[in-house]
């Protein structure tokens, strides 16, 4: 199949930005990898499945969040483009995590096993090339949310998460007052305070 017309298209196309990729390296994917469809609302990932794959999202939204008792915090949002996956400590095998991802949106999205991430990084050279950028955005994106929890007004909170470029509109309202650490009351205050878009409720 010409890799043009391959599923995997969307990520090569991705993974090319910081590095050309060969067609036996493209031929590494897809053997082991596969496009999966989630619908809205329902898990990609839970602490009950193995945590064995990295996720690029084709087409959707993603959350990250974790349980404290009832409670649910998220953690995190991806839009398309992006490659996801949950809490994994790098020196592990496939386990099990405490992180949850769902779907806010039905979403298309690329299942890359970990176990091809380990192969390519031992047969193909530019891998780990690419993987030391993918790491670096990774770890930019990672300190900039550890900078929004630290800021101490929710408002303040609320206006960094907009500078971050992040498409907020598409999240809902409920899912954005847990990553902001506030009750849905106080996240309709806000958002009434700073801007009044369209947004959405839980749904």
């Amino acid at each position: 199949m010409p890799y043009t017309a391959s599923f995997l298209r969307p990520l090569f196309d991705y993974l090319e930005q910081f590095y050309p990729l060969s067609d036996t390296f493209k031929a590494e994917y897809e053997k082991s990898c596969k496009l999966i469809r989630i619908k809205k609302n329902k898990h990609i990932l839970s602490p009950i499945d193995s945590n064995s794959s990295l996720y690029f999202l084709v087409d959707g939204l993603v959350r990250g969040f974790v349980r404290d008792g009832k409670k649910e915090i998220s953690t995190w949002f991806s839009f398309e483009n992006e490659l996801i996956g949950a809490i994994r400590h790098p020196d592990q095998q496939p386990g099990y995590s405490i992180e949850y991802l769902q779907a806010l949106e039905d979403c298309k999205l690329i299942c890359i096993p970990y176990t091809l991430i380990d192969l390519m990084y031992t047969k193909y050279p530019e891998s780990n090339l690419i993987d030391r950028k993918l790491l670096a955005l990774q770890y930019y994106a990672a300190s900039e949310r550890a900078i929004l929890a630290r800021i101490p007004k929710a408002t303040g909170r609320y206006r960094k998460l907009q500078e971050s470029g992040l498409d907020i509109n598409r999240i809902p309202q409920c899912y954005l007052a847990s990553y902001l650490g506030v009750r849905i009351e106080t996240m309709s205050r806000i958002r009434n305070k700073v801007v009044t878009p369209d947004y959405r409720l839980c749904s």
